[in-house]
This record gives C-alpha cells, sequence and structure tokens, in this order.
C-alpha cells in the first residue's frame, strides 16, 4: 500500500466515526416517545380538572420530581456509557428528586390537612399507577438502551438501571397529568415503587443488551 492510499483510507475511516451517544440517545428517545404518548392518551389521558390542579403547589411537585429524575439519569446514563466511566461523583445527582420529593413531603406535613395521613399514602391510583408507568416506560427503555448501545460502558448492568430511571422518570411525568393523588407521601410510595420495577428491568436489559 502506498503513501497515499494509505493517507485515503485514514481519512475514510474518521470520517466514517460512529455517532455521539448523546446524539444517538437522542434520536433513540425521540423515536420511542410517540409510542408512550400514543400508550398514554389511548388508555389514560390529563385529568379533566388539569387547570384547577395547576393552583395546587402538590400537583406541580410530581412534575418537579418526575422531571428532575429523567434529566439526572440522563446526565447520569451518558457519562456512564463511557468506558471508564463510574458513579463516583455522579451518583450524588440522583438524590435531587429524592431531595424535592423530601421537601415536598414536610410542606406538606406542617399544613392542616383534610386527609388522614395513610388516606393519602394510599391514595386512589396505586393500581393504576403502578401498571401504566412500567408500561410506558418500556418503549423509552427499549430507545435509551438502543442509543446507549454506541458507547462502551464498563458496568452495563449499572447503565442499564441507570437507563431504567431516565424511562420511568419520562414515564411519570406523562402519568403525572392524569394523577389525581397529588400527595407527596403518595408520589414517594407508589411512584417509587414502579419506578423500582422499571429499574430493575433496566438492570437486567443492560447487563445482556450494553455488554461489549
Amino acid at each position: 500500500m502506498d503513501t497515499d492510499q494509505l493517507i485515503r483510507t485514514l481519512a475514510a475511516d474518521n470520517s466514517s466515526r460512529a455517532r455521539p451517544v448523546g446524539f444517538a440517545l437522542m434520536l433513540a428517545l425521540l423515536a420511542a416517545a410517540p409510542v408512550s404518548l400514543l400508550m398514554f392518551f389511548t388508555e389514560l389521558g390529563v385529568r379533566p380538572d388539569v387547570m384547577i390542579a395547576m393552583r395546587n403547589p402538590f400537583f406541580d411537585l410530581k412534575f418537579a420530581v418526575t422531571l428532575a429524575l429523567a434529566i439526572s439519569a440522563m446526565a447520569v446514563s451518558l457519562h456512564l456509557s463511557r468506558p471508564e466511566a463510574s458513579l463516583r461523583g455522579w451518583g450524588w445527582l440522583l438524590l435531587i428528586p429524592a431531595g424535592i420529593l423530601t421537601a415536598g413531603i414536610a410542606g406538606e406535613m406542617m399544613m392542616p390537612q383534610r386527609l388522614p395521613m395513610m388516606t393519602r399514602l394510599v391514595g386512589s391510583n396505586s393500581r393504576v399507577c403502578m401498571t401504566a408507568i412500567p408500561l410506558m416506560s418500556l418503549p423509552i427503555l427499549a430507545g435509551a438502551l438502543i442509543g446507549l448501545r454506541h458507547g462502551a460502558p464498563a458496568r452495563p448492568a449499572v447503565a442499564g438501571a441507570v437507563a431504567g430511571l431516565l424511562s420511568a422518570g419520562l414515564a411519570a411525568t406523562l402519568y403525572a397529568s392524569h394523577c389525581t393523588d397529588d400527595s407527596p407521601l403518595f408520589v414517594a410510595t407508589w411512584y417509587t415503587v414502579s419506578t423500582a420495577l422499571v429499574t430493575a428491568i433496566g438492570a437486567l436489559a443492560g447487563s445482556k443488551l450494553l455488554r461489549f
């Protein structure tokens, strides 16, 4: 092989680099989102009193928690997609939604309540919550795993688990607009249980699909 041919070969290899993980993840999530949206609007839909509910700070708090989870998990997922990366120095991001939720619970406890604490915790939609969030998470989780396959995570199960957190956060954001249980206690219980289920699925799938 002469020098000119070698230069052309190296230039061709350089021009065919894989897409950045962030770009691939964005495309995969955009492709998966319509499936979850279709599931949401077909089976659930936005609660009819949403305009009134928006005046309730605890209704708004649900979105602060779920979006904080999704954004934090996305940042950690992109970090973990690199082969040398670990959770050290990044895991604290996943505590942000927990901190917001804890502040919400404390705020609710300081306010006079018409309903007992156990009634607010159990709510009236726990079964729907535990079904809807995991189901709507699955298309997003599949997209997230496809996007992260463009990286090379050193710990694929951990990367998959964080992808599950990302997926659950986005699905829970959708569900929050339908859910009529606005108490932070309900969110802390049933949203967390649903998120834990999706996280476990993500860890199992990631251990197989993200291995390189």
